[in-house]
């Protein structure tokens, strides 16, 4: 078999979720332990504090969402998609990104820049080269959404890296958030209908004002603080309107489909927190907003949707067995203890980023031994991606 037509390589979700798994591993362990002081920090051109929060969204992070968008456009206008050495590329291209982050810190800007933007600039380029060129065909007018956030990531990663930090961060964070937004509003419909048979809420107005606001607070850090704060607000309080009729109780008496309503929680507390630093003098212990974020959003919703498109995409039933659920559940803890345990036992600071490190990584560690030799495999429906 030739290698460029391996099954990794035959749709964007199977290397790059491979990746995902691979990085849910290694980074968070690595972050503890640098944290801590148990192990050097990368010899990069950056602080330990921006690798991590660089690796955090546009490493792991990418490497999800770049998998889903891969295998989502491809669907969404109805067309091949990239496969065979477009994806052996662009997994190559995350793998020197992620050596010239970490380990970049000695080499010359003409080696390092390039390297250093090549994973996240050129599958930017192709999914919104995808999305515009079959425009006429797309199945969901408001990918328009994708096509002006592909660009503005590559944007927060220079602010973030080159530029002013907290922007670049912040930038980074409200982009995900939007992109988790459109991704829960579109998955959970499904998900409730196939479960459930029920049909959850979808106004449009409504839908439209939640992401608009979404995508308003990219530009936070150009905006007052208190219109920062105005805007949070209110894009929480829709939030929470849109979920009571989202049958939480019924979503809720399934693990699978629960958690993704916590992922969706957490978002709007996160928004809360945010409005909150905006005016107030408020004191959390460590980054509650972003942890909010990265552990409740991210953390919880991820895993749910790697089994489900692993399952699924290979020709096999969505079902979440034993293993499965109890990955959920660590996540579950894993937000606990991130974000919750450093309010109320501050003094163990350093304990609780190290069990909430090992935590993510159990739970990737769990998925990478599950799916990865699936998604080696071909499909088992006959099926050919």
């Amino acid at each position: 078999m030739r290698l460029a037509s391996h099954p990794l390589w035959l749709v964007g979700f199977r290397p790059f979720f491979t990746l995902a798994c691979l990085a849910g591993v290694v980074l968070p362990v690595a972050w503890a332990l640098v944290f801590a002081g148990w192990l050097p920090a990368p010899d990069s051109r950056y602080t330990s504090v921006q690798w991590h929060a660089h690796e955090m969204f546009f490493g792991f992070g990418w490497a999800v969402l770049g998998g889903f968008l891969l295998t989502s456009t491809k669907n969404w206008v109805n067309i091949r998609g990239y496969h065979g050495p477009a994806l052996m590329l662009l997994a190559a291209a995350w793998a020197i990104e992620r050596w010239a982050i970490a380990f970049g810190g000695g080499w010359p800007d003409w080696l390092f820049v390039p390297a250093a933007g090549l994973f996240l600039g050129t599958i930017a380029a192709l999914l919104a080269w995808t999305l515009i060129r079959h425009r006429a065909t797309d199945s969901y007018r408001d990918n328009l959404l994708f096509i002006v956030m592909l660009p503005a990531f590559l944007v927060a990663k220079f602010q973030l890296l080159a530029g002013d930090f907290a922007a670049g961060h912040g930038m980074a964070l409200a982009l995900f958030r939007l992109a988790f937004l459109v991704m829960l509003e579109r998955t959970l419909t499904q998900f409730m209908k196939a479960a459930f048979q029920v049909a959850i809420l979808r106004n449009a107005r409504l839908d439209m004002a939640i992401k608009l606001l979404g995508l308003v607070l990219v530009g936070e850090f150009a905006l007052p603080p208190a219109l920062t704060a105005a805007i949070a607000l209110a894009l929480a309080a829709l939030l929470g309107i849109r979920f009571f009729f989202w049958q939480p109780r019924l979503a809720f008496t399934r693990i699978d489909i629960g958690i993704m309503y916590v992922g969706y929680l957490a978002i709007a507390a996160q928004l809360l927190v945010e409005a909150l630093g905006h005016i107030a003098d408020f004191v959390w212990v460590g980054s509650v907003s972003v942890h909010l974020f990265s552990f409740g959003a991210m953390g919880c919703v991820i895993p749910a949707m790697i089994v489900r498109i692993a399952r699924g995409h290979t020709g096999r039933k969505v079902v979440f067995d034993a293993a499965d659920r109890a990955v959920l559940y660590v996540m579950l803890a894993a937000l606990a203890v991130r974000v919750l345990l450093p309010q109320l036992f501050p003094g163990a600071y350093l304990l609780w980023i190290a069990l909430a490190a090992a935590g993510w990584a159990l739970a990737f560690g769990t998925l990478a031994w599950r799916y990865i030799p699936m998604l080696m495999r071909p499909r088992i429906d006959g099926r050919e991606h």
